[in-house]
């Protein structure tokens, strides 16, 4: 009886906080239709956006996945001296508000700022910034328990036959951490496509030009255009869906039972 009250209890907490809402975003979205709501995610506002969304959250993930494999491996492996404080920084974007990261970078490369005059704020380059900035620790933080757990044994067998630390990484290091550094990049992908905060603050929030799909969410609300929030919402839930669903389609078999 206990086991099935926490089951129901479980389930119904992810109801109310989960599914009712997505559930009820795409009704709103789809309650007249579906062309309505096609029409409203291909105007070219809304494309602009969707594609500046894509461009931004690849590059971030990207430069996240190298610098958090990198970074995993420098803590774990070879532990340089100072390298405990980037360990307790890498954790930062985690505790500030996105909105003070994007007024750190405000004024950092803002007028009067210590690297002004670069064109970075208020066009693509500052909104990768932004999302590489608040998006930096999944990565690393997927990665660093596996190294620690798989240990150096195999590694060290590797180099003692002769491999090179390319041959050791690629034949021993990767084939350990490449479900935890995919855990990463879904998550890193997630928080990309979701920024608001800290782009909304550096992006200008121009239609057509510096507009994310997040920031054309609020705007069309805002526009009173309750249709093309919705069907923009729903839009980006699909491919944080599809993000998930393509990483445990090509998940071994082996590694999900």
């Amino acid at each position: 009886m206990s086991r099935l009250a926490l089951r129901f209890a479980s389930l119904g907490y992810l109801a109310v906080l989960l599914l009712a809402p997505v559930g009820f975003v795409f009704y709103r979205a789809f309650e007249h239709g579906f062309w309505p709501a096609w029409h409203a995610v291909t105007a070219p506002d809304a494309l602009h956006a969707l594609k500046l969304t894509l461009v931004v959250a690849l590059i971030a993930v990207v430069a996240n996945t190298i610098f958090g494999i990198l970074c995993a491996l420098a803590i774990v492996r070879y532990r340089p001296p100072g390298f405990g404080i980037v360990n307790a920084l890498v954790d930062l974007p985690l505790a500030l508000s996105p909105v003070v990261v994007g007024l750190s970078l405000l004024l950092l490369y803002g007028r009067g700022g210590w690297l002004a005059g670069h064109n970075i704020l208020f066009a693509t380059p500052g909104i990768v910034l932004a999302t590489i900035f608040v998006s930096l620790p999944f990565v690393v933080r997927e990665v660093v328990p596996v190294l620690r757990e798989v240990g150096i044994d195999q590694e060290q067998a590797a180099s003692t036959l002769g491999a090179s630390g390319m041959q050791t990484f690629l034949r021993v290091t990767w084939p350990a951490i490449r479900w935890a550094v995919a855990y990463g990049v879904v998550l890193t992908t997630a928080r990309a496509l979701g920024e608001f905060g800290a782009v909304r603050v550096v992006s200008g929030n121009i239609a057509g030009r510096t507009e994310t799909l997040t920031l054309y969410v609020q705007n069309q609300y805002e526009e009173f255009n309750a249709a093309g929030a919705y069907a923009a919402s729903v839009v980006l839930a699909l491919i944080a869906v599809a993000t998930l669903l393509l990483m445990s389609r090509l998940r071994p078999k082996e590694e999900t039972r």
